[in-house]
């Protein structure tokens, strides 16, 4: 669970960024929106395992 509160916490923390970018088409912000969704995509790929292991673990 502790890992899913850092996934809303990442989520969190680059809405501003997106906004940024999304509606002043500030391009340093767009770096770092990348970033942060790389971050996630890394932080999801590790919560998916972790639940993987725990299901299985219980069979």
């Amino acid at each position: 669970m502790e890992k899913f509160a850092k996934l809303k916490e990442l989520i969190a923390g680059v809405e501003a960024d997106a906004d940024k970018f999304y509606n002043s088409g500030n391009g340093a912000a767009g770096t770092r929106v990348r970033k942060a969704m790389q971050d996630l995509k890394t932080l999801a790929q590790d919560i998916r395992t972790e639940v993987t292991e725990k299901k299985n673990s219980t069979k």
